[in-house]
């Protein structure tokens, strides 16, 4: 019997809603740098304009078209705003003396002459959360500065609660049903192949589904066949200790990968899916063994057969949040099963049709590999792209910063003169890359231009991003969320207010960037495909506490966009709640609001007593926000910050030699700017973000909870705080400028 994709609905049980959203796949940039959507390519030169050239594929094999994906999100936006800045220039004395409210302030002589320099400071004053610095403000009457940070922060913690909420409401159940469902269709394809050359396929894919339904629920019976296949794999998924020979994909497999972190750690349920779904994203059957695209085609075979709809819906979902699948999946192998095949055959009829099974291979292996390596590969391994290039049941997720990171590490780059080799990357390579001229100089000042081809690397990869088109950056709320923040890298220049104009600031915009980024990777760490490289309220006084908005109005209304899109899609999806929706749709309208002041300040307009009032107020607002945000996860009714603080860690690249690149924030610091109010020059106060990065063992990759500990936020497994932590902590030396230690 065969099945024809047409008679096949091949969107049966997505919810309707899905079913007929907008359907453009995500555009993915290449690991030979262009970029592509939905199996087609975007020519970035007369002579690149496929990866894979005609001749390059099987004489008698004609490419086919991959299923089009569903989307939930594609959204390009209004046009932005032009805006001329004319902000007259300012200076101050020395001492301040041209400062109004300086007497607000207790200042160290070093944080003072960083005023003096740069017209901005950092403090080491902090809090657990980042209303706090803003409520303070409005008691002692203190001008806010609101910051970038603050709102960039406010939408993490609802992208961090919108997500937790779909998995352990919708996805969780859904994923241990599709497991189980997957596992009952290999079990009959392995009675209806027992005993013939398909037969080890089919037990392959047996343990394979027995594996990842045990994690969720141990209480799952594995056959007696492939017992000892999946409780092994269990057992190493579990100990999470070590990289090893996976015995289903047959090939290294960093099991370090399955500790849950993020928002995962502590949560049963999430626990449990959070190693489902990791082993669904890391175990490739690679295209290199026959039989493990055998074991691909009997996969896709049992998803047609009933398990599409729960799969589909997902990898939609999922999708939504971290973008589309970096790897060939179902959408890519259903059609080549078709062409070779003549429609979709039932298991028992494989046997014996060698010309078709020929001919499927052929087709699957003219297919695009995947951008980004996460496969451990011993060093000198030629041709890793088509090593790495297979089938994955729910792959990790394509995202511009890790196809970045991977084109500037070895063996993409090669050694540098003292033949060292750059095993991971710098979180400065992906501003870098995105046009951030800073963010290149300090690399090639740490070395990075050394290693032979990262600038060639470097340079083909600012051309394809400066190129892309909006619609790439808008398929999901990940790449929207860089997106956001890109415009942050632009130089700021005559008619910005002075504070802006310093190099000191592009660095410090560099911090709010790399804090916003770890938010994003701490939120998407299951998702998120990671690089590899090779082994180797107050009294009201007659005090003008007027304050001032970080006049980035791009920025605003990318963000606006991005909060607004958030909650109505999810909202035309059934996958929000009602209250959740308001908070968002507020906080798009905040944004809305700040990118309005910004241009009246980039203007040099005097604002309205609503709009400074907005100003003011804007600690009350913060903490509003994070109330809705958190309420969830308090342990009584009293909602402490210190329970639930901002700081949080993850890790983003991982050396197989055995450490990975863990990126932190600790808590958020205060920011000093002399900013210009009609016609007068004062300090304003608002909180920053304060970014780490540093190596760590990959067995021992930190959590949270670690991290609150390292830094003396949260007491130890002792009872003892760690208060030295904080000192003991190295950060980035390019912050050092515009930070003051005093």
């Amino acid at each position: 019997m065969y099945w024809n994709r047409n008679a096949a609905h091949r969107r049966r049980g997505v919810p309707a809603r899905i079913a007929t959203a907008l359907t453009a796949g995500a555009l993915l940039l290449t690991a030979t740098g262009v970029l592509a959507g939905c199996g087609k390519k975007l020519p970035d030169s007369a002579e690149e304009k496929f990866p894979i050239s005609q001749e390059d594929l099987p004489q008698n094999v004609s490419p086919v078209q991959a299923l089009t994906r569903p989307q939930l999100l594609n959204f390009t936006g209004a046009e932005e705003a032009q805006i001329a800045p004319s902000v007259p220039a300012y200076t101050v004395a020395p001492g301040l003396s041209n400062v109004v409210n300086t007497d607000q302030f207790y200042l160290s002589d070093d944080a003072l002459n960083r005023l003096e320099n740069n017209l901005f400071v950092v403090t080491n004053s902090f809090g657990h959360e980042f209303f706090e610095v803003y409520e303070n403000n409005r008691y002692n009457l203190i001008p806010n500065f609101v910051t970038v940070d603050s709102m960039m922060h406010t939408y993490h913690l609802y992208f961090s609660l919108l997500m937790n909420r779909t998995e352990k409401t919708y996805l969780s159940d859904s994923l241990l049903s599709l497991s189980k469902g997957m596992l009952q269709s290999s079990m009959a394809q392995y009675d209806a192949l027992k005993g013939s050359p398909w037969e080890e396929a089919a037990r392959r894919n047996v343990a394979f589904f027995a594996v990842a339904a045990v994690l969720q629920d141990p209480s799952v019976q594995i056959p007696g066949y492939a017992a000892d296949l999946a409780e092994t794999e269990v057992e190493r998924i579990n100990a999470a200790a070590a990289i090893d020979t996976c015995g289903i994909s047959e090939i290294n497999m960093d099991y370090t990968q399955f500790i849950p972190r993020g928002y995962y750690e502590g949560d049963e349920t999430l626990e449990r899916y959070f190693r489902a779904m990791m082993w669904y994203g890391q175990v490739n059957f690679s295209q290199e063994q026959e039989d493990m695209s055998r074991s691909a085609l009997l996969m896709t075979l049992a998803m047609a057969d009933g398990n599409l709809p729960a799969w589909e819906m997902i990898y939609t979902v999922t999708s939504f949040f971290a973008g589309a699948s970096d790897d060939l999946n179902y959408y890519d192998y259903e059609p080549a099963i078709e062409a070779a095949y003549g429609g979709l055959p039932a298991a028992a009829e494989l046997p014996g049709n060698d010309q078709a099974f020929e001919h499927y291979v052929d087709t699957i292996a003219a297919m695009e590999p995947p951008a980004i390596n996460s496969v451990p590969v011993w060093d000198g391994t030629e041709d890793i792209q088509e090593l790495t290039k297979g089938f994955r049941f729910m792959g990790q997720r394509f995202t511009i910063d890790a196809a970045i990171m991977q084109k500037l590490v070895y063996s993409n780059v090669k050694e540098n003169g003292a033949g060292d080799k750059r095993m991971l990357p710098d979180v400065l390579d992906v501003p870098a890359a995105m046009g951030s001229d800073r963010a290149l100089e300090l690399l090639t000042q740490q070395g990075a231009a050394e290693y032979k081809g990262f600038t060639e690397n470097m340079d083909r990869l600012r051309s394809t991003i400066a190129q892309a088109p909006v619609s790439a950056w808008n398929t999901s709320l990940y790449s929207s969320w860089l997106y956001t923040l890109k415009p942050l890298l632009e130089v700021k220049g005559e008619g910005y207010p002075s504070f802006m104009t310093s190099q000191a600031w592009q660095q410090k915009n560099l911090e709010t960037f790399a804090g916003s980024f770890t938010e994003l990777k701490h939120d998407t760490v299951l998702y998120a495909k990671q690089v590899m490289a090779e082994m180797g309220g107050g009294p009201i006084d007659e005090v003008d506490d007027r304050g001032y908005v970080e006049p980035e109005p791009e920025v605003f209304r990318r963000f606006y966009l991005l909060a607004q899109q958030t909650a109505e899609s999810l909202d035309g999806y059934g996958l929000i709640t009602s209250e959740d929706r308001e908070n968002l749709s507020r906080l798009a309208q905040l944004a809305r609001q700040l990118q309005t002041i910004s241009e009246k300040e980039l203007r040099d307009e005097t604002l309205t007593d609503e709009e400074y009032e907005l100003i003011r107020t804007y600690g009350g607002t913060l903490e509003h926000f994070w109330i809705e945000a958190v309420k969830d996860k308090a342990e009584n009714d009293y909602l402490a910050t210190q329970e639930i603080p901002a700081s949080l860690v993850t890790d983003i690249a991982t050396d197989p030699n055995g450490t990975v690149l863990q990126i932190a924030n600790a808590m958020p610091q205060e920011i000093v700017v002399v900013v210009p109010v009609d016609g007068t020059l004062r300090l304003a106060s608002g909180a920053v973000y304060d970014f780490y990065q540093f190596t760590w063992p990959m067995e021992q990759r930190l959590t949270d909870t670690q991290w609150r500990q390292m830094i003396g936020e949260w007491a130890g497994s002792d009872g003892n705080y760690n208060w030295e932590g904080r000192d003991s902590l190295v950060k980035p030396a390019w912050t050092e400028t515009y930070r003051s230690d005093s």
